[in-house]
């Protein structure tokens, strides 16, 4: 009774490897085919007059800015933001922190986070940030997108870089240089 069985699936095998193999692959083509057809489309291409963009793998958002004018200390600066959820339209809030009070602050109109509305047949929203920059030097605004799901808080964060003034960074050096037993250069740091 098993050699019958064997017999049979031997010759169904067979039978499937002399079929046409094109027939076989047509129908699987057409699958794809549907397959990318249904997928959603998901994009996170800035517009061209968005300055930076984070659209990391498995991100829920899309962050992108652009800073209006010259960045100068005591004036206020406009910062547009541009938020595209890869999840479709939601409750967004949008939080604004500053870490160095003395660098930087949020214009007093400014509040540190707002509620966004998406609407459902836009792919963004837009959003305005003003603040007012403190001191020369690179200072950073850190922008969160996020939303509320029965499993937690899920967010993205950018920080943004503001330049005021013309000055660049001095790199600092420490230690001594000095050559190892193998001739290679390493710095040696003192207490000094």
């Amino acid at each position: 009774m098993r050699t019958k069985y064997l017999a049979i699936s031997a010759i169904a095998m067979i039978g499937l490897s002399t079929c046409g193999g094109e027939e076989a692959k047509e129908p699987a083509v057409a699958a794809e085919v549907d397959l990318q057809k249904t997928a959603p489309q998901v994009t996170f291409k800035p517009s061209a007059e968005y300055d930076g963009t984070v659209a990391k793998p498995g991100s829920p958002f899309s962050i992108s800015y652009k800073i209006i004018g010259a960045p100068i200390v005591g004036s206020p600066l406009t910062i547009n933001l541009r938020v595209a959820s890869a999840l479709g339209a939601r409750s967004v809030t949008l939080s604004y922190r500053i870490t160095d009070a003395s660098a930087m602050v949020l214009a007093e109109s400014q509040p540190a986070s707002v509620l966004m509305e998406q609407a459902a047949n836009e792919e963004s929203f837009t959003q305005q940030v003003t603040i007012i920059p403190q001191r020369d030097g690179r200072s950073y605004l850190n922008v969160s997108a996020s939303f509320e799901t029965e499993n937690g808080t899920m967010s993205t964060v950018m920080a943004i870089p503001i330049q005021v003034g013309t000055g660049t960074r001095e790199l600092q050096e420490h230690g001594v240089v000095e050559l190892d037993e193998d001739g290679e250069a390493v710095r040696v740091l003192t207490s000094d």
